[in-house]
């Protein structure tokens, strides 16, 4: 909702009160643009986590088959054995380097989420401080309108003696 003081003009017995000025907005706008930018790299992050945890559990699948075939009640030749042992042997390797890749992956996973909350942070911390300013701002000038009343009355307040 909308600070009654944050619009343009405001208009009360014929005076314009003061618009609020946050003095850090471009600071803000900033910061806005800085957490934008991080939630845009953890989405990135999360998106290449996830497809390294698809290759490589699509890799754990083949070396499951592969398991199947050399265990596998129909008797293998010596050569389809050996091409067998040779393909699982080079999808263990496989394996290793796509969790390796999987484990950076999932550190830079963390890395931008800190950083995305981080910037999360910094931008709130900056709005509570311009909320903060606003109604301080809002009742500075209630209190200097109500003065202006509590004025114009005492002045038009005709005593009867006189």
């Amino acid at each position: 909702m909308a600070h009654p003081l944050l619009c343009n003009q405001d208009q009360r017995m014929g005076d314009i009160v003061r618009r609020f000025s946050f003095s850090l907005d471009k600071v803000l706008d900033y910061r806005s643009q800085l957490e934008e930018q991080a939630k845009m790299a953890l989405a990135k992050a999360q998106q290449a986590y996830q497809q390294q945890v698809s290759l490589v559990d699509s890799i754990r699948a083949e070396i499951d088959q592969a398991q199947r075939m050399l265990c596998s009640p129909t008797p293998l030749s010596s050569s389809e054995s050996w091409l067998w042992r040779s393909y699982k042997e080079r999808l263990l390797q496989d394996l290793e380097h796509a969790e390796r890749t999987m484990l950076e992956l999932a550190k830079a996973l963390n890395d931008r989420r800190r950083e995305a909350v981080l910037r999360s942070k910094d931008r709130k911390l900056l709005e509570k401080l311009k909320d903060k300013q606003a109604a301080r701002h809002y009742a500075q000038e209630q209190a200097n309108e109500q003065n202006e009343f509590d004025e114009m009355a005492t002045l038009r307040y005709e005593h009867p003696d006189f």
